[in-house]
């Protein structure tokens, strides 16, 4: 016989399937709901799991299309699909696998309503689980249906400020509001967590949250007319995004007392020391500056980029085994930013260089750094095609609406034009061309969120820009190409001085998404060092092209110098390939050599004296830019035969034999004794790269006069190299 307890749980069971096997919608489809799940993904994107008959499964990729995709994103509340994925890209899925051959025409109301096997009918694997990625724009005034784990599904949230906050930029501080039903509401404060606040930061690219005074809100409240959303909100804290959180209780709406005797949610939060609000300068006084452990580099915008981490003196990588949001999420709090938007894997920001310190990382979400999550200390067979990275959230300062680019044939590129203050108003002019180069250029694509610097122009007759905006208003522009904004570089004040004047010499930029990155082995530095004694009769062609120390003008052609030879062997570990900045019929042919210069000067070689004076010094002109040799499996594009085109493929290198000509450094005037050996590659910034402080390397070198020895060969940043570069960098 039954208990009652049983029979009321049986009634309950028989309830609910009657109530989804009779909740047809209007083609008699039974009623399903969807969610987007798995690893590695943003909130708007992931494994398509579908709720039926009381049980979460996935839907199988055989015969999906980006129709189908399109009617998911749809019921999800999503305007539209952006792609599909086959084959678990977002993991392996759990339970029932509920639709196969899924047949969609695109203006299906519900997935339920294309032709499919049947519920539960497949023959498929959760290897075959299909996911997809949709726009992030929702449906404006969309209502979902709230039921098992449902999480937050809204079509915006802001942080809405008081008068008194409202100048500070970023907006740190105010009301919480989603939009729902496309009305903006407020969210009661009664089950709101420190943990919920936490998330809203991370989203708007705060790495915390802090108390605030309540007084004043209360009273602004009570003067307010509220309009509550109809839920509360249950957060773990580790959620990169609000939309990850899980529903919780729904809440009666009755008017005014909907809340009481709570008020609407408060948002209060710590902004990172870079974007600490310019109003109150308290902010930067109360940060200690330390040497970090973790940086990002490689990456174009401001908090993105492959992740390095600091051990006993030397930066190494990140193993991308096992990463995922909330690893990344920590990095980017410890470096000031909000959660992070991504985790990337298979060195997506760019190869590093050095040792692989971390891998199979495991984070909670909670760590103050990187270095306190477990991991595992044996790197083996992690190599830098694996090397971690991250896209972390970044507050809304405004930067892009400084600046702007006009007359260039796409988004991309065109005049620089900024917004500058001129007898008490705003108005649009030209920066003066002066002086420009990669690194302004930089710092542009950077403000502007297009990526890096591909060219920088110096004369912009050919992009007709605004008429009203000839007039220039910034000039003497120098930067160091690390800051946010082109006003953050060195630039005179307000009395701007330039010759030229604006108009066809205005400075121009053209930007990329992608950017080559060299550097030098110093290993094959370090091993291949030798000297040689040469006769100067057999050095002419050498001395033409200014590769001797200026004494060999009077010395004798039978007389010998003394060269210090070496190999060079230089890496494209970027994400597009190096090509000189000059066309192949601008090349300047040298007669002598019997080739062509695509670039004047591609490498520094000097000898320094251990205070850092330079006692002896070469160079090299790129004369063949090709691929000597490619990692497996990446074919070589550029060969110097033929007069070829000029160039160095992502993931292959260039070797300078230690045996041709002006591979070497001109020591016939120097002394014995210990000496700093240099290489700079692409000293003068002449191509963009997507990392400059890797460009450097350095030896210590011993000559006693008759040999040479050449050890502890390393790269260093250019901030090391001068006390000029250590103050902008």
């Amino acid at each position: 016989m039954l208990s009652p307890v049983s029979i009321h749980g049986l009634l309950t069971t028989l309830l609910w399937m009657c109530v989804l096997c009779n909740a047809q919608s209007d083609s008699g489809s039974p009623v399903i709901q969807l969610r987007l799940a798995g690893e590695k993904r943003k909130h708007y994107e992931g494994r398509v799991e579908v709720f039926y008959n009381g049980e979460w499964g996935t839907v199988c990729d055989d015969d999906f299309s980006i129709y189908a995709a399109q009617v998911v994103c749809r019921e999800l509340g999503y305007l539209d699909a952006e792609s599909w994925a086959p084959s678990a890209k977002y993991g392996r899925g759990e339970g029932r696998i509920w639709l196969d051959n899924v047949h969609c025409t695109g203006a299906e109301k519900s997935l339920a309503q294309c032709e499919s096997n049947g519920f539960g009918v497949s023959d498929c694997k959760h290897s075959e689980d299909v996911g997809v990625v949709c726009t992030q724009k929702r449906i404006p005034g969309f209502k979902f249906i709230k039921n098992h784990g449902m999480t937050v599904q809204v079509e915006d949230v802001r942080i809405r400020a008081t008068y008194s906050h409202r100048k500070r930029i970023p907006i740190t501080e105010g009301f919480l509001e989603v939009k729902d039903g496309g009305k903006w509401r407020q969210i009661c404060n009664e089950e709101w967590t420190e943990m919920n606040s936490r998330v809203i930061c991370g989203m708007y690219g705060f790495p915390g949250e802090k108390r605030f005074n309540t007084r004043p809100y209360k009273l602004l409240a009570k003067r307010r007319k509220k309009n509550y959303w109809g839920f509360s909100v249950n957060c773990t804290g580790n959620e990169a995004d609000l939309s990850d959180c899980k529903l919780g209780h729904e809440i009666e709406l009755k008017g005014n007392n909907t809340c009481e005797p709570g008020m609407p949610v408060v948002i209060s939060c710590v902004p990172g020391r870079a974007f600490a609000p310019s109003v109150s300068m308290g902010f930067r006084k109360a940060y200690r500056v330390e040497q970090p452990l973790v940086r990002l580099k490689g990456g174009a915008m401001i908090g993105e980029g492959r992740v390095e981490v600091l051990k006993n003196g030397e930066w190494g990588t990140v193993c991308d085994d096992n990463w995922n949001i909330q690893a990344a999420t920590v990095v980017c709090r410890e470096l000031g930013f909000g959660s992070a938007k991504e985790a990337l894997t298979g060195a997506r920001m760019g190869q590093g260089i050095g040792p692989v310190h971390m891998n199979e990382v495991l984070c909670s979400g909670f760590e103050k750094s990187l270095t306190d999550c477990y991991f595992n200390r044996d790197a083996l067979g992690c190599s830098h095609e694996e090397d971690a990275a991250v896209r972390c959230n970044v507050p809304a300062m405004g930067f892009h609406k400084r600046l702007r680019l006009n007359g260039g044939r796409n988004p991309y590129e065109g005049r620089v034009e900024v917004l500058a203050e001129r007898n008490g108003s705003l108005v649009w002019g030209t920066v003066c061309s002066d002086s420009w180069g990669t690194m302004e250029a930089m710092v542009v694509c950077r403000q502007l969120g297009l990526g890096f610097a591909s060219h920088a122009f110096q004369e912009t007759w050919y992009w007709q820009g605004d008429a009203s905006a000839d007039a220039v208003v910034m000039s003497g522009v120098r930067c160091s190409g690390t800051e946010l904004t082109l006003d953050q570089c060195l630039h005179h004040g307000k009395h701007v001085l330039c010759p030229k004047g604006g108009g066809r010499f205005a400075a121009g930029v053209s930007c990329t998404q992608t950017a080559p990155d060299l550097v030098l082995s110093s290993q094959v530095v370090e091993q291949t060092t030798y000297l040689e004694d040469r006769p100067m009769y057999v050095l002419q062609c050498a001395q033409e092209e200014h590769c001797l120390s200026s004494s060999a003008d009077k010395a004798d052609s039978t007389s010998y110098r003394r060269l210090l030879r070496f190999s060079s062997q230089i890496h494209n570990n970027g994400q597009s390939d190096f090509r000189p900045r000059a066309a192949h019929h601008s090349w300047v042919w040298h007669e002598c050599h019997r080739h062509y210069h695509s670039m004047e000067v591609f490498t520094h070689y000097d000898l320094m004296s251990l205070n850092g004076t330079k006692v002896a010094e070469g160079h090299k002109a790129s004369f063949c830019l090709e691929d000597t040799h490619c990692d497996e499996g990446i074919q070589k594009r550029y060969e110097c035969a033929n007069f070829g085109a000029q160039g160095i493929t992502v993931g292959c290198w260039d070797t300078y034999r230690h045996d041709i000509d002006c591979q070497w450094i001109d020591i016939t005037d120097v002394k014995p004794g210990d000496y700093i050996f240099q290489i700079v590659i692409n000293p003068n910034y002449e191509v963009a790269e997507s990392d400059y402080t890797n460009n450097i390397m350095r030896c210590r070198s011993r000559y006693d006069g008759h040999r040479i020895w050449t050890y502890n060969c390393h790269i260093v940043s250019r901030a090391q190299t001068s006390t000029v570069q250590n103050h902008f960098l």
